[in-house]
């Protein structure tokens, strides 16, 4: 039985107009025919694509309509329990006569609630930027070319591909499906993928439920063996998936640890706040002073007191650092990544594309009858000019192209003037021009394909040229795998002899000496049988064996510099391949991995023989994993998690996504990763380059000191009001700050000051820092000290001005207005601290624009309050001299200069500790 709540009615689907029932039942010519499309070449004119858009819409299916924003705005007003006390303050203060108190409340309560809808508007805005940054894609021919491109794009009639991996982008009628089988688990329940054939179903009375429609394939259902094309038939709404997406109610996300932590540290020091609040309240009442101003002021410090914000501030700074992560080419796609991207202390990288440029190119050649030239036993292609290479080809050597031109998936893109598909078959046709060959697939049909996969290493064809009793059977994989399926090869002469123990010697030799210069080799063969079969295990047989092909993948440019920086702090870089150890080991020296001890590079089949406990131990000096499958990674990533390690895993597989799950970072391809591994992975790199790794690690790394950052300034802001006004009224002083003060600091605590911390240029430095533990709490006790002592400082400078000020036991406009200003240039300047834990603001330099604005902008704000008649009004305050700012500049000052002095020590301790460390 199974679990899915909407299977009943999917499975009961009827609906009249229902493309996949109409064309299940159709023919591959009548769905062309009644489409108006072609079978080879797809939709045929832009006008025709327009129009049919025109008709059928957007192939996306569209969300729930967006809330009203006026009523989402209003709703704060009511939702929030502290707004709703100020609202009653300013009534009750309305009801008393205190008119210019309600209209001051009022418009307190309006721009404090402004702010805090600003925020949460920005964050859901920030989120949802982020759930566009993977658009679905799909392979598309149309007027002959082939390209890539958004799944929006598609309409009725157009020509799609797709593999192994990918998601079906729309309902498709079959018109090719080699091998194919797809998981349509998330429209029908059933976990058990369905074999896919390109026969319409014959006419029956009863409606043929959705898994019975074998010639069609599903929108949002997954591919997970073979390979296959067809015609779209519906798009967006009008697909099976469409019909039940209106069933689908919204689940709320969970929210990610680092916003648990930050609800909980809110939540306690809301509790904290409001014990303080009420014992304060309750002194100034039993001292005689106006429940009314009590009330209000208890109120409007709780409003400022309590870190409401925390949680949301945190949330944009995830989001406009996962946003930036995008920029840098990669897309984080969980919020909770970025907190555990600062923890990595293990990459595990897979060679080809992420390691190396993923553009391969055929280097050497090896068959019996070549002779040898420069040396060497092999036709050294990139040695050689195209009449070189012509007047060199033996007839061996061109049946081995010819294998490798047949037995190939690779297409002509016209768009893009290239060649796309897998990097290998991209090689092998690209390399044919050289020798004077053509594609020999032209003069070809196809008949049967039994596609490449990790645990095969192999791919065979069956091909004829007119004639299916003349059909041959051509292989080509890994050398050892496609000498396994041979009994005879051909010799120096052409002819077909038997594949004694010798020949297979020297074959295996040739092929170790092309890994050993880094290559990757694939052996090729045929013979003159048809191989077509239905059976899962059945393979080709009685091969001839042809000859050998070695291609290079040279590293990326900038990889071996990035291997270095993470080894620098403290991250141990893995790789891990499908090529021999010999290739891998080429590799890993070329890109500056340390290939030390005997247990540096480990085998599958080593892997094989250890228990999990002997794999945990030998692990730790181990640098390449060769001769790996898929199914290897997610016993790597258990062997070092069991070690304690957070480990980031990068595959592009079907096959790999269960260790993509498994890992604590799990890193997609975006160029050639399947929608499987992107839908498993935390993270996509859209340029399939491993520098951005640590472009993404330094990212990851430099928002957690950012959080620490805003975290230090909010809470001593936080801490400092309390304790200004708890003092005030322990000691029967008046209160320093009004209700509208207060709500102004707030703001500031709140608003674009604080949201400008979190954004602050990630430093350098962060990379040479050892990665974070994953049990590490966000709230140290340096950033305590730092909270306390910013707190402190803003406490005495404040009290100090306050009572200078204070001339007789009624307090004046000028008094407040002093105070106000105080608190909050000594604010400012602790933002200005709070920029940085470690390092000097004359180090960093006024780098952060947004800050810089938001300073100003608050300072302009102030400014209005106490030199505006109509602020002053509300704000209760009177214009300052100048030489009052310039007092109030340098006393406050003393919290940044506080701030400096730390650093100074800090980082001359720190020099101590390494020098020693050095010494030792």
């Amino acid at each position: 039985m199974s679990d899915n709540p909407f299977e009943a009615k999917t499975l009961a689907s009827t609906r009249a107009n229902s493309a996949s029932l109409k064309f299940c039942q159709r023919s591959i010519d009548d769905t062309v025919s009644e489409l108006q499309t072609d079978l080879a070449t797809g939709l045929a004119t832009n006008q025709d694509v327009l129009n049919r858009r025109s008709l059928h819409g957007v192939n996306e299916l569209s969300n729930d309509e967006e809330e009203n924003i006026v009523l989402k705005f209003l709703s704060n007003f009511y939702e929030d329990p502290l707004i709703l006390l100020l609202i009653g303050s300013a009534v009750i203060s309305f009801w008393m006569g205190n008119t210019d108190d309600a209209i001051s409340i009022t418009l307190a309560i309006t721009i404090v609630v402004t702010v805090g809808f600003v925020q949460e508007y920005r964050s859901e805005k920030s989120l949802e930027a982020l759930n566009k940054l993977v658009p679905a894609e799909a392979r598309l021919t149309r007027n002959g070319s082939t390209s890539t491109v958004l799944a929006s794009s598609l309409v009725p009639g157009d020509l799609v591909h797709f593999s192994q991996g990918d998601r079906i982008p729309a309902d498709i009628r079959l018109t090719e499906a080699v091998h194919l089988t797809i998981d349509e688990s998330n429209l029908t329940g059933e976990n058990r993928p369905v074999r896919k054939t390109t026969a319409a179903l014959s006419n029956a009375n009863d409606t043929p439920l959705i898994t019975q429609r074998t010639s069609i394939a599903f929108m949002g259902t997954l591919v997970r063996d073979g390979h296959g094309s067809g015609i779209v038939i519906s798009i967006g709404a009008k697909t099976e998936f469409g019909a039940v997406f209106e069933m689908m109610s919204e689940i709320e996300k969970p929210k990610t640890p680092l916003q648990q932590a930050m609800d909980k540290l809110g939540k306690d020091l809301s509790v904290f706040s409001f014990i303080v609040i009420g014992i304060i309240c309750l002194i100034g009442v039993l001292q005689g002073r106006s429940w009314l101003d009590m009330f209000q002021i208890s109120v409007s410090l709780a409003v400022a007191a309590i870190p409401e914000g925390l949680p949301i501030i945190v949330t944009v700074t995830l989001a406009l650092g996962v946003l930036r992560m995008a920029r840098h080419k990669a897309i984080v796609r969980r919020l909770p990544s970025v907190e555990t991207l600062g923890s990595v202390n293990v990459i595990c990288s897979d060679k080809t594309g992420t390691l190396t440029q993923n553009h391969m190119t055929v280097t050497k050649i090896w068959s019996t009858d070549f002779k040898g030239s420069f040396n060497s036993p092999f036709l050294i292609v990139e040695k050689l000019d195209d009449k070189s290479l012509h007047e060199q080809l033996t007839k061996n050597m061109h049946r081995v192209l010819e294998c490798g031109s047949i037995c190939n998936n690779a297409r002509y893109s016209l768009e893009n003037e290239k060649y796309v598909g897998n990097p290998s078959d991209i090689a092998l046709v690209e390399c044919l021009p050289h020798f004077g060959l053509d594609d020999s697939r032209a003069t070809k049909e196809r008949i049967y394909e039994l596609p490449f996969s990790s645990s095969r290493k192999y791919m065979a064809v069956c091909v004829h040229s007119g004639d299916m009793d003349k059909a041959e059977t051509i292989v080509k994989g890994a050398a050892e795998k496609v000498l396994g399926l041979s009994n005879r090869y051909y010799d120096e002469n052409g002819d077909i002899k038997p594949l004694t123990d010798a020949i297979k010697k020297t074959i295996l030799q040739k092929s170790d000496e092309l890994a050993n210069d880094g290559l990757r080799v694939l052996g090729f063969a045929r013979n003159n049988k048809k191989f077509v079969t239905e059976k899962e295990d059945a393979e080709p047989f009685e091969l001839v064996f042809s000859g050998l092909i070695g291609m290079k993948d040279p590293p990326r440019p900038n990889v071996s510099k990035s291997i270095a920086l993470l080894m620098k702090g403290g991250v141990h870089v893995i790789m891990i391949t499908g090529d021999s150890p010999a290739t891998a080991v080429n590799i890993a020296k070329q890109i500056g991995m340390p290939i030390v001890g005997e247990n540096a590079v480990i085998t599958g089949d080593q892997i094989d023989s250890l228990s999990e406990e002997a794999l945990s131990d030998v692990i730790r000096n181990v640098s390449v994993f060769a001769r790996t499958t898929p199914e290897h990674k997610v016993t790597i990533v258990k062997a070092f998690q069991r070690r304690g390690d957070i480990v980031a895993m990068t595959g592009d597989g079907v096959n790999d996504a269960p260790a993509l799950k498994l890992a604590d970072i799990g890193i997609a391809m975006g160029k050639n990763g399947t929608d499987v591994a992107k839908e498993a992975a935390d993270m996509v790199l859209t340029d399939d380059d491993f520098s951005t790794i640590l472009s993404a690690i330094r990212e990851g790394k430099g928002i957690f000191f950012n959080i620490q950052n805003f975290i230090t300034f909010q809470l001593s802001t936080s801490i400092a009001a309390l304790t200004l006004i708890a003092l005030a009224t322990l000691f029967g002083l008046p209160n320093p700050l009004n209700a509208m003060q207060i709500l102004w600091i707030n703001i500031l605590m709140d608003g674009p000051p604080a949201q400008s911390l979190g954004v602050e240029p990630v430093d350098a430095e962060v990379m040479t820092k050892p990665p974070r533990k994953r049990n590490d709490k966000i709230l140290t006790k340096q950033v305590i000290k730092r909270v306390l002592q910013s707190a402190s400082m803003i406490i005495i400078g404040t009290l100090y001005i306050f009572i200078k000020e204070l001339k007789v036991d009624e307090i004046t406009a000028r008094d407040t207005t002093m105070t106000f200003t105080c608190f909050v240039m000594f604010d400012m300047f602790n933002a200005l601290a709070c920029r940085h834990h470690s390092k000097s603001i004359f180090e960093i330099g006024l780098t952060n624009q947004m800050f810089n604005f938001a300073v100003l902008g608050s300072l302009f704000g102030q400014f209005c309050a106490i030199y505006v008649p109509f602020f002053q009004a509300i704000f209760q305050t009177e214009a300052l001299y100048f030489s009052d700012l310039v007092h109030l500049a340098l006393l406050c000052s003393t919290v940044f200069i506080g701030d400096e002095i730390r650093k100074y020590f800090v980082k001359k301790r720190t020099l101590q500790t390494n020098g020693f460390h050095y010494g030792v």
